[in-house]
C-alpha cells in the first residue's frame, strides 16, 4: 500500500461517524466527531441520525417511551419527556433530571471490582523515596500554615528560582503550596481534620522527595507541629531523622521583611542540596501513581483520562479495518 492509499484511507476514517458508548446497557452514546454529525448521518452499526446532533451530545441508541430511564455509565441519568426514537438529539430539554439523594442516607459504595492483571515488563525513570513510593519528578515543595504567609512565600519562590535553583541542576522545579486556612479558624470544629489532613498529605506527594520545608506565621491557630505532627517525614540520613524545616515570620530574629526572605531562602538551599542528590532510577510501573482530575464535567468527562486508570472498557461504533 502507497502512502498515498494510506493517507487517504487515514482521512476517510477521520471523516467516519463516530460515537462514543460507555456500558454495554447504555441506551445513548456521544457524538464524537468535531463539530457534530447532521441529519441522515448512519453509523456503521446501522444507527441513523433522526436530527443533527452537535459534538459531545448523546443520541439515543434504541426507542425510548415518554417516562423510560436515560442511562448512561450503566446509571439512570434522567428520564425522556416525551417519546425519542433510535437516533434522536437527547439533551437536557428532553429530559426529566432524577430527584437527587438525600446527604443523610448516601448509600456507601461496597462493590469492589475484579482486580486487574499485573502489567509486567514496563518501567519509567523515577525519583525513589524513603516510604517506597516513586515520585516522577524531583521538586521542593514550601507548604504554608497559614494563608497570611502567602505573599512572602510567593516572593520567596520568584527569588528561589532565579537565585538558588539553578545551582542545583538535579533539582525540577521550586513552588509554594498555599491555601485558604485563616489565623482564627475554628481548629477543633468538627471535622476540622479533613482539611489538616488534605494540606498535610498535599505535602507529602512523592514529587517532593519526602523532605518538607513550612513557613508559618506564629500567630496561628494551625501551628507547624499541628500541619506536620513528629514522624510525619521519616527520612533516615547518616545524621538521623530529618525534621520538617520551619520558618517562623514571627521570630524575633526577623526585623523586617529582607530578613525573613533571607531565612526563607537560606532554609531552601539546604533543601535543595539534599533533594539534588538524588537520581532516577529505574523502577516497575506498578509504582507509578496516577491522579485524574474532573475536566469540567463536559460531556467527555469520564471517557478521556479515565479509562487509563482502570474503569470499564469503552463501545466505540467505528467502520471495520479493510
Amino acid at each position: 500500500m502507497s502512502e498515498h492509499d494510506s493517507g487517504a484511507q487515514a482521512a476517510q476514517a477521520a471523516k467516519a461517524p463516530l460515537y462514543i458508548r460507555i456500558h454495554p446497557e447504555d441506551n445513548v452514546a456521544i457524538v464524537a466527531n468535531d463539530g457534530g454529525l447532521p441529519a441522515g448521518t448512519a453509523f456503521p452499526c446501522g444507527l441513523v441520525l433522526r436530527e443533527a446532533v452537535p459534538q459531545g451530545h448523546k443520541v439515543a441508541l434504541s426507542d425510548l417511551k415518554q417516562g423510560d430511564a436515560v442511562v448512561r455509565y450503566n446509571v439512570v441519568i434522567g428520564y425522556a419527556l416525551k417519546d425519542l426514537p433510535r437516533g434522536s438529539w437527547v439533551n437536557e430539554r428532553v429530559i426529566e433530571m432524577p430527584v437527587a439523594p438525600g446527604l443523610t442516607d448516601l448509600p456507601i459504595g461496597t462493590r469492589v471490582p475484579a482486580p486487574l492483571p499485573p502489567l509486567e515488563g514496563y518501567t519509567f525513570e523515577g525519583f525513589r523515596n524513603p516510604d517506597g513510593s516513586v515520585g516522577t519528578r524531583n521538586i521542593l515543595a514550601i507548604t504554608t500554615t497559614v494563608q497570611c504567609v502567602s505573599g512572602v512565600v510567593e516572593h520567596a519562590v520568584r527569588r528561589i528560582r532565579e537565585e538558588l535553583l539553578p545551582r542545583y541542576p538535579n533539582v525540577d522545579d521550586v513552588i509554594g503550596l498555599e491555601h485558604t486556612y485563616g489565623c482564627g479558624v475554628a481548629i477543633d470544629a468538627p471535622d476540622a481534620v479533613i482539611p489538616i489532613r488534605t494540606l498535610r498529605n498535599i505535602a507529602l506527594n512523592p514529587n517532593f522527595g519526602g523532605t518538607a520545608m513550612m513557613v508559618s506565621l506564629g500567630c496561628e491557630k494551625l501551628q507547624p507541629d499541628r500541619l506536620m505532627p513528629a514522624g510525619t517525614i521519616p527520612i533516615q540520613t547518616g545524621a538521623g531523622e530529618v525534621q520538617v524545616g520551619v520558618v517562623c515570620l514571627q521570630d524575633e530574629q526577623h526585623v523586617g521583611f529582607a530578613s525573613m526572605i533571607a531565612s526563607i531562602m537560606a532554609m531552601a538551599e539546604t533543601h535543595l542540596a539534599r533533594l539534588n542528590a538524588r537520581r532516577r532510577e529505574t523502577c516497575p510501573v506498578s509504582d507509578l501513581v496516577v491522579g485524574v482530575q474532573c475536566g469540567g464535567s463536559d460531556a467527555f468527562s469520564g471517557v478521556t483520562a479515565n479509562p487509563a486508570v482502570a474503569l470499564p472498557p469503552t463501545c466505540w461504533c467505528v467502520p471495520a479495518p479493510p
